[in-house]
């Protein structure tokens, strides 16, 4: 075992999956993770998902936290406002294999949606019901219940910056442009260590004025096609996806291409979070 310090570098709450993230100088933890994180989702007419994967416009559209609304701007569109404390119809909608209870947010933004995405889709944008509880894989949180929202499968997904400036300088020896954190989505961006020391953290510490937030990483990030989608025009390239091939293939994953660790909460619920704190990390080579 191997314990070293670190900064907490960056955190970003994604309130719609798949849609932008917001940059925050202090966030929240709750049960699902940051709070307000991924608890919105936008559906078609079947109450399945849509991510960047089929629909990289979803890139574009920006949400900003004001008070006790959530404004969505995307290019082209009006802005529309989303109140945080107003849900319509109740719903149940499909996230991968999992079918949850959530709320629809009513005929606005629906139509906001589906003029935004376009091709004649009909969409829904729905939130999280609080009262579901979906659990990650067992397989990996072992007897921890790591519950989520409409995140992939974990309430956390934390990075490390020195990974990413490795990755952008093997995109430069390629001629390839560099890339931005956000293509990663993570919630917790971690300075102060060796690129992908993140592969053998096995628990992080910040000490909190309301007491200690423990998280411990417990599956490695299979990457699929959403960094290779710029976050500021939804173009899709072949970057830095085929770069990350070429040395990112992780046995654990049985040879998934990996960037960054998918992260479950051990203590700290309703403890505060702000970058800048130093924290512990425990490695385990």
């Amino acid at each position: 075992m191997t314990d070293l310090a670190c900064t907490l570098a960056a955190l970003f709450v994604h309130p719609i999956k798949s849609c932008a993230g917001i940059a925050l100088d202090e966030a929240l933890l709750v049960e699902t993770g940051l709070d307000l994180d991924r608890a919105w989702m936008v559906v078609d007419t079947h109450g399945d998902m849509l991510t960047q994967r089929e629909w990289p416009r979803l890139a574009l559209v920006q949400p900003t936290l004001k008070g006790h609304e959530m404004v969505l701007r995307a290019p082209g569109m009006l802005a529309l406002h989303v109140r945080l404390d107003t849900v319509e119809a109740a719903a149940r909608v499909r996230v991968w294999d999992d079918v949850v209870k959530a709320f629809d947010m009513g005929a606005l933004a629906a139509q906001w949606f589906s003029d935004f995405i376009g091709g004649g889709q009909r969409l829904r944008l729905v939130r999280f019901d609080p009262e579901q509880q979906r659990l990650a894989d067992p397989k990996w949180t072992g007897e921890l219940q790591a519950e989520a929202a409409f995140s992939d499968a974990f309430p956390l997904l934390v990075a490390n910056r020195a990974s990413l400036d490795d990755l952008n300088q093997r995109l430069a020896a390629r001629d390839a442009t560099p890339v931005t954190m956000q293509r990663f989505r993570p919630n917790l961006v971690l300075d102060g260590l060796q690129p992908f020391d993140e592969d053998h953290i096995e628990e992080i510490t910040f000490d909190t004025p309301g007491g200690p937030v423990r998280l411990r990483l417990v599956k490695p990030c299979v990457r699929c096609s959403i960094p290779n989608v710029d976050p500021a025009t939804a173009e899709t390239g072949s970057e830095p996806g085929a770069t990350l091939a070429g040395y990112r293939a992780d046995p654990r994953m049985q040879g998934g291409i990996t960037f960054g660790m998918n992260a479950a909460v051990v203590e700290g619920v309703e403890r505060v979070l702000r970058v800048g704190m130093t924290g512990q990390v425990r490695l385990a080579f």
